[in-house]
């Protein structure tokens, strides 16, 4: 039926653009393609920040190859071992015309490559097709002899090589990205089940089983998804440094850990249980602000929301920072600078906000997953008229296709590092989810001693939100299995005011009430609960900070252009999960940072993290952010020194078919005096002087006169260099 859908809409993606705007970049144009099979993909958050990187950076280097000053990132350069060859180019008459041909031809064959095995592989070929159709350019034409300055040639060349190196970057492409020794020590559990759950490590992930689970971007993945990326500390960083990785040993397997924040609160002694209890107690708390009609009212402009400096370091202030009774965390702003006015008030029903804000973040059923997310709020912020395109806000303003390919770029690096950091501490801590932790308290109590369940530090009542359940109790009448009289599955085990998940009732909104725990579940689709992998640290913490610090960074200004973000919510058309909202609201951001809060609370909103998960990935998102912009940013300003053509790519293609033209760099005169065709017996069977090479010290040099078989190019100079060539 998706599929269906799909395809249909591909005829009128034929002949229009995804956003019909005449003045967008080529760059922006194959960006929304890129996320548009990102969301026809499955939800995969490190392979999509990866894919984001990548695809960028190919598309920034086909455009920096005809640059002056920036410098390409993996053309013509050596990348964590992978030597990308590259003799140069001309830079052509008609530079726009081969600029967009080159970065057209890199990101479609870039594009296809990494989305082949999709769910709906035909969909993103055709709307991939497509814009190369519209954009008149020929799909089948696959030559990679940039040689000839022949722009596609060279867009094709770019692919191949970043195809190449994501083949050996450690993320395990070549087997769809298998993890390859990381096994679950709890048993699957099926949250639709009303039972409690039964752990061999209430500290680490639990795996969860579904009759068909449907991921976040609305695929079918198997009853019981597998962790995704447990080992994606091993995937070659962008700016990560040594000094930044600890290696750890655990189970007998080796981690990389990027940016260790320590482990989480974990259940190895009673104070360390207690800070594990409030943690998911607090999410399950959080859940009981979800409804529309409990008649509280908050203020969610950026006047109330938002300009939160400083993070909670103490228990105390942790405790208050997320002590949202009074409204969002924040001291919101004053004033908005760029109008000098206050921002005018927003009051509307809280669970209105928190369940859209849950569903906003989590990217809705046609998910980008977070790091694409950012892409998107990205394209918002250049779509704004009031952006000044100044890198670092300074300097001239640059046209949109050199803005986008930078921006790109910055944006992508931080999104990889940060899924790179993120994932490598969550496969190494392997932490329980609140969906896990939440119903494994709720097996525990400490108000009797007589009873079986008795446990020390186990939950305890808490008036108005833990309590005992009795034999008829009457807050529980309309409950499902409860009302058909079956009391003896629930009297004695807690119940908790909270959201009532699944069991909808007037209006399509669960609402508020009591609950048995053991029957909680977070804010998410019934067909997905909580992403397969581990909680510890948040991936939404980290990515978001990471790109509002890139944003922060690239725009020279920490507010979003104008002093305003926003989003706009219609009455009852938003929500997924709920109708909703009961009323239309727009989301506000002044800041890039107090989106990323606002990401970073959504969460707990969800039910898919405790607190302990969202403040070192803020810290940790915050740190890549702005290592990935400081070295992101040399390359755009050519200060990347190291960069150069590497010895062994001195001559191209190689092996060449006899008869063709092999093209060898020829370094200046004064530096080399001649070059060398040696057979293997070392008899000199060809010999050229640089004095021949064209204006780009380039020599073609034909292969009519040589044999099939193995030769040593030879370069004569100050020192001689040897390389192996084969003609076929």
């Amino acid at each position: 039926m998706r599929y269906t859908l799909l395809l249909s809409i591909f005829f009128i993606f034929c002949s229009v653009s995804l956003h019909g705007q005449e003045e967008e970049s080529v760059a922006r144009e194959w960006n929304e393609i890129l996320l548009e099979s990102i969301r026809n993909d499955f939800a995969r958050p490190t392979v999509h920040a990866r894919n984001l990187f990548h695809i960028s950076a190919a598309m920034y280097d086909a455009w920096a190859v005809y640059d002056e000053v920036s410098q390409p990132y993996l053309l013509g350069r050596e990348v964590h071992g992978f030597k990308c060859g590259f003799n140069g180019v001309e830079i052509p008459q008609k530079l726009e015309e081969a600029r967009n041909e080159a970065i057209s031809y890199a990101a479609f064959r870039l594009i296809t490559h990494r989305f082949k095995k999709s769910p709906v592989p035909i969909y993103q070929r055709l709307i991939a097709s497509a814009l190369m159709r519209r954009l008149g350019y020929d799909t089948t034409f696959t030559s990679i002899d940039y040689t000839r300055g022949n722009p596609a040639a060279l867009g094709n060349y770019i692919a191949k090589k970043y195809i190449e190196y994501g083949l050996q970057d450690g993320s395990n492409e070549a087997n769809e990205y298998a993890n390859t020794f990381y096994e679950p020590v709890n048993q699957a559990f099926n949250p639709d089940q009303e039972s409690w759950i039964l752990l061999n490590d209430p500290n680490r992930w639990q795996p969860l089983s579904f009759e068909n689970f449907i991921g976040q971007s609305g695929f079918s993945s198997g009853s019981t998804p597998e962790f995704l990326s447990p080992e994606w500390g091993f995937v070659n960083p962008f700016s990560l440094q040594e000094s930044d990785k600890k290696v750890f040993s655990k189970d007998g397997d080796t981690y990389w850990v990027y940016h260790d924040p320590g482990p989480p609160p974990l259940l190895t002694n009673s104070r360390e249980w207690d800070d594990y209890r409030k943690g998911f107690m607090q999410v399950l708390e959080w859940s009981s602000q979800l409804d529309p009609a409990d008649g509280i009212m908050w203020d969610i402009s950026p006047g109330a929301f938002g300009n939160m400096e400083k993070l909670p370091e103490t228990e105390e202030e942790t405790a208050k920072f997320y002590d949202v009774e009074g409204g969002i965390p924040g001291e919101g702003h004053p004033l908005n600078p760029h109008t000098g006015l206050p921002y005018e008030p927003q009051i509307v029903p809280r669970g209105d906000f928190t369940r859209v804000v849950a569903e906003f973040w989590a990217d809705g059923p046609d998910s980008e997953t977070p790091p694409g997310h950012w892409f998107t709020i990205l394209n918002y912020v250049n779509d704004n008229p009031l952006l000044e395109r100044k890198l670092k806000g300074e300097g001239p303003e640059m046209d949109r296709l050199e803005w986008d390919v930078k921006s790109y770029f910055l944006l992508g690096t931080a999104m990889h590092d940060a899924a790179i950091s993120a994932w490598s501490i969550k496969g190494y801590y392997d932490y329980i989810r609140p969906v896990s932790a939440i119903r494994y308290l709720g097996q525990f109590q400490q108000y009797n001693p007589q009873i079986d369940n008795y446990k020390e530090n186990g939950l305890n009542t808490i008036p108005g939100f833990l309590a005992v359940i009795k034999d008829g109790d009457s807050s529980l009448v309309d409950w499902n299995n409860i009302r058909q009289g079956d009391w003896v599955f629930y009297t004695g085990s807690w119940k908790a005011w909270g959201w009532r998940g699944f069991d909808l009732r007037s209006g399509g909104v669960a609402g508020v009430g009591w609950l048995p725990i053991r029957t909680w579940m977070p804010y998410q689709r019934i067909s997905f609960v909580t992403p397969p992998f581990a909680g510890y640290v948040s991936g939404h913490s980290t990515f978001s900070r990471a790109a509002a610090e890139v944003l922060t960074m690239m725009t020279g200004d920490k507010y979003f252009p104008g002093g305003m973000g926003e989003f706009d919510i219609p009455r009852r058309q938003f929500l997924v999960f709920e109708i909703g909202p009961s009323v239309p609201l727009k989301l506000q951001w002044a800041t890039y940072r107090d989106a990323a809060d606002q990401s970073a609370l959504s969460r707990i909103w969800g039910g898919i993290h405790p607190p302990a998960d969202d403040i070192p990935g803020r810290i940790i998102g915050e740190k890549v952010g702005k290592r990935a912009f400081e070295v992101g940013i040399q390359y755009l300003e050519g200060k990347r020194e190291e960069i150069q053509i590497e010895p062994n790519r001195l001559f191209f293609p190689n092996p060449v078919q006899q008869g063709n033209f092999v093209q060898v760099y020829a370094p200046k005169e004064d530096e080399i005096s001649l070059i060398q065709f040696v057979d293997i017996s070392g008899k000199v069977v060809e010999e050229f002087k640089p004095a021949n090479a064209d204006e780009n010290r380039l020599l073609n040099i034909s292969t009519a006169g040589l044999g099939r078989g193995i030769y040593f190019v030879k370069i004569i100079g100050k020192t001689v260099v040897s390389e192996k060539i084969l003609v076929e």
